[in-house]
């Protein structure tokens, strides 16, 4: 059998190809209509080199020139040279258009349900059955929709794993004047067509080889729920701290949802987060950072991936600089007030 290997390039945009037993990278590839940047095809020149992100994989003959020693340790790979041996991601530091690998796929998606959970969050429920093979993404890549009757845009995080009968999940915040949030509360009805094109996004879930720490900021949590059904269905997942803030109780969504995960998930742990908590609020109140334990991060290396405003995730990067912990990796993805990443 065959294995699925998703390749993500630097401008976002993410293809995923079948790549036989046996079967170097690079041919893989080529035979689907993606040109990666080649030169000697004997893992001498370093020019198809690319980073393997998740997955198991080979590589044949590697010149020291090409990677050295802290290269290889650090999982980084030449196409031309690699043989995959489980489904797989790998990352490469240029623009897809330099491959001519073309456009992701538009799919046309039915609106099946509208859950408006708060005045500042929804959650959009959608059916892309129409797309008859199973719709492929990584956990916390991102779709983009077109609201429909207008000629605009918005991306949001899947905030569920892909899924056979291609049943999608969208957390979305609700702005006082944007053109989804209008569209949702106004006009959106079961059965109206929505076009999507996906996956696009770098913010997903590397190789888990450490204790993880998400945090979400309002409907940042999205990514996360994607992640968290990947981890639920593995065997012995790592130890997860998942810290989610929004301004008010009532902004918290898919509760019920996250105590399953800590029910499912031996070492789960869910740290809800209200900035403007009310007396009848026991939780814990303020900002994300402000819970963070110095002590109990400096332990073990850790991922830290954060999702949500660009305030939130400079506060967490600033906690962490100033608690000059050095034993970590971080990734981000911010949600700006434009459709150009986020909205």
């Amino acid at each position: 059998m065959g294995h699925s290997v998703a390749l993500n390039f630097a401008d976002g945009k993410t293809f995923f190809i079948s790549v036989n037993n046996d079967e170097l990278l690079l041919d893989a590839a080529i035979r689907q209509g993606i040109n990666l940047p080649l030169d000697c095809r004997e893992g001498v020149c370093g020019t198809c080199q690319g980073q393997c992100e998740t997955g198991i994989y080979e590589q044949e003959y590697v010149d020291e020139e090409a990677l050295s020693a802290r290269d290889l340790a650090e999982r980084k790979m030449l196409a031309c040279q690699t043989r995959v041996q489980s489904d797989a991601a790998f990352f490469f530091d240029h623009d897809s258009n330099i491959c001519n690998a073309g456009d992701t796929l538009k799919i046309a998606a039915t609106v099946t349900q509208v859950e408006l959970v708060s005045e500042t969050t929804a959650i959009l429920h959608v059916d892309a059955s129409s797309h008859t093979q199973q719709l492929q993404y990584l956990p916390g890549q991102y779709a983009r929709l077109q609201i429909p009757d207008t000629d605009e845009w918005r991306s949001y995080s899947f905030a569920n794993r892909p899924n056979t009968s291609n049943q999608l999940q969208f957390l979305i915040r609700l702005l006082p004047d944007g053109v989804m949030s209008n569209y949702l509360r106004d006009r959106c009805q079961v059965g109206q067509t929505i076009v999507m094109e996906a996956p696009l996004g770098s913010f997903y879930l590397r190789e888990v080889e450490k204790p993880l720490v998400f945090i979400a900021g309002g409907t940042g949590l999205s990514a996360f729920l994607g992640m968290l059904d990947n981890l639920a269905e593995q065997h012995n997942p790592p130890k997860i701290e998942l810290f989610y803030g929004v301004n008010k109780e009532t902004d918290l969504c898919e509760q019920q949802r996250l105590q399953d995960y800590a029910n499912k998930i031996a070492n789960f742990n869910y740290h809800p987060i209200v900035t403007q908590a009310t007396e009848t609020w026991s939780g814990k109140t303020g900002f994300i950072h402000e819970h963070l334990n110095k002590d109990q991060l400096a332990e073990q290396a850790f991922d830290m991936y954060l999702c949500g405003p660009p305030p939130m995730i400079e506060a967490v990067k600033t906690w962490l600089d100033t608690a000059a912990l050095s034993n970590f990796k971080i990734y981000s993805e911010k949600f700006l007030s434009s459709n150009t990443v986020k909205a």
